[in-house]
């Protein structure tokens, strides 16, 4: 298991950027595919970005490819999520997520395919 927590929300005007991060512990880091995924107020929990275990492959909803990059660097245990050209409808709860796996090269995009998460980080985009 990893422990992930999450950090850099904040209040900010539509198209101001934000950049999050997500700390993991443990000495395995490399061994886990990562997510990114929010919540707005009365909405379910959306999919927003992945990245592989080696940061080669990324993907993206449609809602913020163009927008936002999912990135990591393993020997620091941290993933992060650029957010470029914010819009109100950014506004969400933002959660990490963490899926142990064998496969180098897949994403995950299904909240049920991930079984760490952190408590969250607070992004609020005022227009």
């Amino acid at each position: 298991q990893v422990r992930v927590v999450e950090s850099g929300g904040g209040l900010v005007q539509a198209g101001a950027s934000l950049r999050l991060s997500c700390a993991a512990s443990g000495r395995t880091f490399s061994s886990y595919a990562m997510g990114w995924f929010r919540q707005a107020p009365g909405k379910e929990r959306e999919f927003v970005a992945a990245i592989d275990r080696r940061g080669v492959s990324t993907g993206y909803a449609d809602s913020v490819k163009g927008r936002f990059t999912v990135s990591r660097d393993n020997a620091k245990n941290t993933a992060y999520l650029q957010m470029n050209s914010l819009k109100p409808e950014d506004t969400a709860v933002y959660y990490c997520a963490a899926r142990n796996t064998y496969w180098t090269s897949t994403l995950y995009s299904a909240l049920a395919q991930y079984d760490n998460w952190g408590q969250g980080t607070q992004v609020t985009v005022s227009s």
